[in-house]
Formats: C-alpha cells, structure tokens, sequence
C-alpha cells in the first residue's frame, strides 16, 4: 500500500514560505544562471550580470511599491534589528529626542536598542501594553510626538503578539518624520510611501530568504547622515557607492527579485491584499466560532492579516496541537518563546489552501479534544 505523503505548508514567522515557482526557478539556475555557465551564488558582486540582477530587483520593487524618484532604495545587511541603531546614527544629528511607539515585542525591543550608541532621548510616545499583554494598538492621533524630534519610530505589524496598523499614520505639521519597520507586512497591501521618512523590512518575512534587507528612505534626510558615521553605517555611503559599499548578500537579493517578479504575475500588490483579507478572515472566523476552544485575545480592529496568534485552554493542549498539526503537513505552528499558543503566518506566499487546511485541522482537533 502506498503512503500518501501531505502537503507541507509552511506557517513559519521567518525565515518564512517563499512562492514554489520562485524556488523552482532558482532551483534551475542554480549550476546556471541565464546561460553564464554559474551560479549566481558564487558570482561577482560588481559583475554586469550581477548589477542587471540587482537593478531590475530595485526597479520591480520601485514598480510594486510606487516609490517616488526622491525616495533611494537600498539592500543592507544585518537584518531589520541593525536599522534600530541606524536610523538613530543617521537621522538624529543635532536632535535631542526622537518618538518611539512601543506595541508588541519588536518595538519593544527597538526601543531598548535605539539609545545605545547616541545620547539622544529616545522619547516613549505611546505603549500599547506590557511584555505578555499587548492587545490593542494606541491610535496615531495619542502618540505623544513632538514636530522637533527628528523622527517617530513605530512598527506596522507585531509578529509575535499579532497586532498590526490597519489605518496607516499619516504625517502632519505636528510630526516628525515617520520610520517604520514594515518587516512582515511590506507588499502585502497598498501604501503611499510618500508618508514615511523611512521603511525598512527584513526580507526574510515576506520578501526573500533571510541576509537582506531593505531601506527605502527620503532623499532629503540623507543631509543628516554625518561623515562621523563609519560608513559601513552610514546610508548616504551605501547610497554613493550604489549599494555596492561592501559586499551586498547577492543570493537574496536574487531570491528577492524573483520575488517581486513573482509578485507581478499575481496582478500587483492590490490582489495580494485581497487574497491575504480573505485568508485572514476565514481563520480569525475559525477562531471566533469555535465556543471558546480557541482564543485570541487581540482586538478586532488590531488583529494582524499576517500572523495570527491563538491558544486552548492549556499549554499542554496547546502542545499536543502543535505535535499533531505537525503529522498533517501544517509546520512551524509554536507561537513566539515566550508567548507559547500557536501563531498562523500567512504571507503573502501563503496560498488559500494552506490555510483551509489549517482551518480544517482546527476543527478536526477540538472535536476529539473539545
């Protein structure tokens, strides 16, 4: 008798699902990347091939996104948590505060990070909970933010607690420039990016594979980027070498690329927020209808499209949902260390499917345990 072997999906926060025709690609070209006789992994970063690689990867994003021409967009290193440093070092010059919002774990954390290597303030304008607790998101119009600070700094979507910024802030006379980590949201919807001074994303989430990251940040505020900085800091450096300061991660930027390629076939970024609404109703409905067997405690109009968090009534019920989701394909499903329960990320490479499976699954468990 033949064992049939399920269908993985892929539920991981990151490193996370990437689209099967983008590995499939890469797969191809790995020996031979457009007929050069080699791969792109052990090609030169200031090779033409590579630099057409990286030009097209901007240009596409540049596409997907509607970056302005004042915007420079660039592929760091050192992950999303690198730029909670960076932004300081670069934009607060001559500031003596900059504004942090603090909603879930990586706010949290960016806003541990963000004094340590400047003697600026760094100014908690909003808080949306404690270290376990986050369930609400503080409106944009509470945050105690001052127009001198040189930038307020929040992050759009909390992978771990599950909450994320439908209405996205705006900016107005009345505050700074705004930078946002958009990690594991970025592409999932329409943004104006006129509306922020910075976004940076760890591609890892729902770009690429993890070892790039992207800065995209208004050309203006390049002026404060003081020649103090080491340049491997430094953005106006990396922005004067087009990109090519040091040496980028060359094979997740390709990864990326294909990404965005991919995402152009899919119709652009405003099908893919159909989809993932559509994804992250059925399951939060799941969780809401299932009489209390599943919980999540975050507000509606909180809840995130791209990680949903839940739990039982216990740890060890939770466990075993985690053990026996494993059998049926459905990984990576353990919420965050210290938050424990389950967490469903649903990016963008998540198809429909994958997600009625889990849904499916769910039912399944609490009628033989509920």
């Amino acid at each position: 008798m033949t064992v049939q072997t399920p269908t993985i999906y892929n539920f991981s926060a990151g490193p996370a699902i990437l689209p099967e025709s983008v590995l499939r690609t890469a797969q191809a070209e790995m020996f031979d990347y457009n007929g050069t006789g080699f791969s792109v992994m052990t090609m030169s970063h200031r090779s033409d091939v590579f630099m057409s690689i990286l030009y097209h990867a901007e240009q596409d994003l540049r596409q997907l996104m509607g970056i302005p021409d004042n915007y420079k967009v660039l592929f760091l290193q050192g992950g999303a948590s690198a730029q909670f440093n960076m932004v300081v070092m670069n934009l607060a010059n001559g500031f003596k505060r900059v504004d942090s919002v603090v909603t879930g774990n990586w706010s949290r954390i960016a806003h541990s990070q963000m004094g340590k290597l400047s003697d600026v303030d760094v100014h908690l304008a909003a808080h949306g909970g404690d270290l376990f607790n986050y369930t609400d998101l503080p409106a944009p119009e509470t945050w105690d933010v001052d127009p001198k600070s040189a930038f307020v700094h929040y992050c759009i979507n909390e992978t771990v607690h599950g909450l994320q910024y439908r209405d996205i802030p705006k900016p107005n006379d009345n505050m700074p420039p705004i930078v946002c980590d958009m990690s594991s949201e970025i592409l999932s919807r329409p943004i104006n990016v006129s509306d922020f001074g910075v976004i940076y994303a760890g591609a890892q989430k729902n770009i690429g594979p993890s070892g790039a990251t992207i800065v995209i940040i208004r050309e203006d505020l390049l002026d404060r980027c003081s020649d103090r900085i080491p340049d491997v800091w430094n953005y106006k450096s990396h922005v004067n070498k087009q990109g090519m300061y040091n040496t980028p991660a060359t094979y997740p930027i390709y990864i990326s690329g294909l990404v965005f390629r991919w995402l152009q076939s899919q119709g652009g970024v405003t099908p893919m927020q159909t989809i993932n609404a559509l994804k992250a109703k059925i399951l939060y409905d799941a969780i809401d209808h299932s009489g209390g067997f599943y919980i999540n405690n975050v507000q509606p109009q909180a809840r995130s499209q791209m990680n949903v968090v839940f739990h039982t009534a216990t740890p060890e019920l939770d466990e075993l949902f985690a053990q026996e989701s494993t059998t049926r394909g459905l990984r990576m499903l353990r919420g965050y260390k210290t938050m424990g329960g389950m967490r469903a990320s649903i990016y963008n490479a998540m198809p429909l499917q994958g997600v009625e499976a889990l849904i499916d699954f769910m039912q399944e468990f609490q009628r033989r345990y509920g």
